[in-house]
């Protein structure tokens, strides 16, 4: 029996990178886990399979398709999963839309409008709108809830562009100030600052471009960091504070799949 069984996760956007790597590390401890993206059915990286892989981790995987980008879906996410379960022990807000084509250098006269509300829209009003309707579902989780915000050091200096950038800092200050109102509660709220990570998007990106991503973060890698520190006694006392992956995987001994332990993120920056 894992250290997270009997607990109900909601992890948005989970059909494949960091989301789906944060899932399975939560079905690896036995959590029941709904996971929600809008690519649906057999394939590679759909919900339904990352559902059935947190099943075969040794948790529950449950999916639901949601687009992340239309209120009335995330609505009617968080009703579905109010009539299956009385409470949410833990929302992860990933869920994240890659601007097409991605938004990668250039200056923002040069990218469409539409940038913005993919990566504004979806990577931080999107996480506003699940965490406004999982509150009472959280408010009524039994032994404490608590709320992981994925970021990205995109939040304190420049990643990619403006927007994503703009995106991540409000994101940042979001949680910040989220956990202040939490705290009467009794709900942490933290932020999550992976480094380089070998998702999918960019394992296809380092074929067509020779990376080498030896050095990479994996999804699981970072999603074992994360079903760690929700464990960790002193959560509390963490709330509204940047947690940076690789000092999670230090403190909490953490190896990713392949045995090994990613070096420190080589553009890490503090505020």
């Amino acid at each position: 029996m894992g250290k997270l069984t009997g607990k109900i996760a909601v992890v948005t956007g989970a059909s494949r990178g960091i989301g789906k790597g944060i899932a399975l590390a939560l079905g690896e401890q036995g959590a029941t886990v709904y996971v929600t993206g809008r690519t649906t059915g057999d394939g590679e990286r759909t919900i339904d399979t990352a559902a059935r892989q947190i099943t075969e981790a040794g948790g529950e995987g449950r999916a639901i398709a949601c687009d992340h980008g239309d209120d009335a879906q995330i609505k009617a996410l968080f009703e579905k999963i109010a009539s299956e379960v009385s409470h949410i022990d833990l929302l992860v807000n990933n869920v994240y839309k890659i601007p097409n084509p991605p938004a990668w250098g250039g200056g923002y006269w040069d990218h469409p409008i539409q940038v913005w509300d993919d990566q504004v829209g979806i990577g931080l009003r999107a996480h506003y709108v699940a965490s406004w309707h999982a509150a009472a579902l959280m408010f009524a989780s039994p032994t404490g809830a608590a709320m992981v915000n994925v970021s990205s050091p995109g939040g304190q200096s420049y990643h990619f562009s403006s927007s994503y950038g703009a995106g991540k800092a409000g994101l940042d200050r979001l949680t910040a100030d989220m956990a202040v109102e939490l705290e009467p509660k009794g709900i942490p709220a933290v932020v999550l600052y992976p480094g380089s990570v070998s998702t999918e998007f960019i394992q296809d990106a380092a074929e067509s471009q020779g990376m080498d991503l030896s050095n990479s973060q994996t999804p699981l890698f970072v999603g074992r960091t994360v079903a760690a520190v929700i464990q960790a006694p002193d959560l509390m006392k963490r709330s509204g504070s940047i947690l940076w992956v690789e000092d999670l995987a230090e403190e909490f001994d953490i190896l990713d799949e392949h045995g090994k332990r990613p070096p420190p993120y080589e553009q890490r920056v503090t505020k």
